[in-house]
């Protein structure tokens, strides 16, 4: 490992304010290079805080070899969040909404009248399930809490071990309104067993179909395909249903013509359970709804129901360019801007977090985990990339310190960064203490310790260019990724209370906690590791995990890696389910969500560093875009 200095670190630390006054009044660092000769030992850095690749850059004239990833800029400036529509502010839109919302429970209400219209006891449990399923995907079921669980209690209590039929007099079951029972259920938290589909095999143990392909048997595999990725490790039928839809919906797509149901097929085969957020599939499912013809649900329902939701989509996109503005401005307060060697992804960030929270009054939430992910990759690239090991002590001595005045010790251009970090902590903090009744900023200042220490550990790996041991690389990147700081702060700002106790159940040192930190950990890697090996970052869960299997080729390392991640994902599901947990699952699930999120930036690439594909559509998509009423 490189040596860092000759001068203990204290003592710089004590020499760096001598040599400077203390300068915390001024937010923004506009310096793009460091000042290196303002260093706290007084001279030069000039240990790279890694092995030098193709991509080393020498920064002007302090003469530090230093290397940049060359990622691109920031595709997202004041003029294109400007431009962003605020038209549906108008209080009528609001008003139109309520009137839906009061509409739309009258007709929740009236499905728990015995034998009321359009519900028939041959069709009220499935009537009961499309409505749960069609207020949530279109993204407006926080309106309906108490309908959905009414419902949801009337269906639970004619499940049985065969599960259910359409209706609570209809004599058989019914494969359709079974398996979009079992994944309903399983998601609120009723104990259902997945069993159930094995009552919808054949002799041989298969599930089949019918040679001819309707629409509405497309429609009933498609609810067992979705059905099945809410799996639980262990959970055979489950693996036979998923790999059974999924040839049959793949087989139909390519005999049906290009419709809603089409559309629908495609997104879902795409997106799954775990990459699919809930703003992008409501969007989606807001081109699609009403045009499933094999349910005859009444017109006015599904009118009501669509319109409804495509208020409340535009609705939100009015406050959307408010907290974009304002998180523009955070940016440029701190400085942001002029570290160009560094990604900047804000915006991105910003749009993640609102596919998992559009709540309007989660705003603390959106606006907290956006900053966090902007800081956590400004530091990835200092740490991994640009800056030099001396840098990288003093930034890390900074942060244990966690005093405003340690910015005297640091370069320029590191400045900016760690009050960035520093004042958005506490600012969190008090607005976590309005829920919470606490401060939770010693808790939180130890998270983020952790997470540093293991910045520094990948540092020092790298600049002596040690290759980890496996189980070494991935219990330091569990922390190293960032999750669990990503998730602690927003979450600890939404409207619930989490005493010490339960924190803990979701928090370190939980085995929730740890299957997010592994999962993401390993699909990021499966993505990063070729460009970080460019780079010089050789350790990574591939490499490693090849160093102590030294027989395995690298495609072998990728599947294993993926294999393990499948495995651990099923596990999660279970953490987050389990019906034992004296943790309200709506608590669990914003961690939950926010490992959806990165899972989904993974998906086809590091979509961190190359955010100008899918992360840009999606952007427009869910953000810039409003839906025509």
């Amino acid at each position: 490992m490189a040596l860092v200095s000759a001068v203990p670190l204290d003592s710089r630390l004590c020499l760096c304010r001598k040599l400077f006054g203390f300068c915390h009044g001024l937010k923004a660092i506009h310096t793009t290079i460091p000042n290196l000769r303002k260093m706290c030992s007084g001279g030069r850095s000039t240990t790279p805080a890694m092995s030098m690749s193709s991509t080393t850059s020498v920064c002007n004239d302090d003469g530090v070899p230093r290397r940049i990833g060359g990622h691109h800029s920031n595709l997202w400036d004041d003029d294109s969040i400007d431009s962003l529509s605020t038209s549906y502010e108008a209080p009528s839109y609001r008003e139109r909404a309520d009137r839906l919302i009061g509409e739309v429970k009258d007709m929740f209400n009236l499905m728990s009248v015995e034998d009321g219209e359009p519900i028939s006891p041959l069709n009220d449990l499935y009537q009961r399930l499309w409505m749960v399923d069609s207020v949530e995907r279109l993204g407006i079921d926080r309106h309906f809490q108490n309908e959905i669980k009414s419902a949801l209690d009337h269906v639970y209590s004619y499940w049985s071990e065969k599960g259910i039929g359409r209706g609570r007099e209809s004599a058989v079951t019914d494969l359709n309104s079974t398996a979009l029972g079992l994944r309903t259920l399983r998601l609120h938290g009723y104990i259902v067993s997945s069993h159930v589909l094995d009552h919808f095999k054949n002799e041989k143990g298969q599930f089949t179909c019918s040679a001819i392909q309707t629409e509405g048997e497309i429609r009933h595999v498609l609810n067992l395909f979705r059905a099945s990725l809410i799996a639980f490790r262990g959970e055979k039928v489950m693996e036979e249903a998923e790999i059974f839809s999924t040839m049959f919906l793949k087989d139909a797509l390519q005999k049906i013509p290009p419709s809603g149901l089409s559309q629908e097929i495609e997104y879902l085969l795409e997106f799954g359970w775990h990459t699919n957020l809930p703003r992008m599939e409501t969007r989606m499912y807001i081109d699609v709804f009403g045009e499933d013809t094999t349910f005859e649900t009444p017109s006015l329902i599904r009118e009501r129901l669509l319109e409804l939701a495509k208020l409340e989509f535009n609705i939100f996109h009015s406050l959307v360019k408010r907290e974009l503005q304002c998180l523009s401005r955070w940016w440029k307060d701190y400085g942001f801007p002029q570290i160009t060697f560094s990604r900047h992804r804000h915006v991105e960030y910003y749009t993640l977090a609102a596919c998992i929270a559009n709540d309007p009054k989660h705003s603390a939430f959106r606006l907290g985990f956006a900053k966090i992910c902007h800081m956590i990759t400004v530091l990835d690239d200092i740490y991994d990339t640009f800056g030099t090991m001396e840098e990288l002590e003093l930034l890390t001595a900074a942060f244990k310190r966690w005093d405003p005045s340690s910015i005297e010790c640091l370069p320029d251009y590191m400045k900016g960064v760690y009050m960035a970090v520093y004042d958005n902590i506490n600012e969190m903090a008090r607005e976590a203490q309005k829920i919470q009744g606490r401060d939770t900023v010693s808790y939180v200042r130890k998270s983020w310790e952790a997470f540093i220490d293991a910045y520094m550990q990948e540092a020092k790996w790298i600049s002596s260019r040690y290759l980890p041991t496996f189980k070494e690389y991935l219990d330091n990147g569990k922390v190293s990724f960032g999750s669990r700081i990503t998730t602690l702060e927003p979450m600890l700002t939404l409207g619930f209370p989490l005493p010490p106790r339960m924190l803990q159940e979701i928090d370190f040192p939980s085995k929730f906690n740890d299957l997010i930190c592994a999962i993401l950990r390993l699909k990021g890697d499966t993505q990063c590791y070729k460009a970080d090996r460019a780079r010089g970052e050789e350790a990574s869960s591939v490499s490693c995990y090849m160093k102590d299997h030294p027989r395995l080729t690298e495609e072998d390392a990728v599947n294993y890696i993926n294999a393990m991640v499948n495995e651990l994902t099923k596990e999660l599901n279970w953490e987050l389910l389990r019906p034992d947990s004296s943790v309200p699952i709506s608590y669990k699930k914003p961690g939950f969500d926010i490992c959806r999120v990165f899972h989904y930036g993974y998906k086809y690439r590091d979509g961190f560093s190359v955010a100008s594909v899918e992360i840009k559509n999606l952007v427009t998509r869910t953000v810039v875009e409003t839906v025509p009423l």
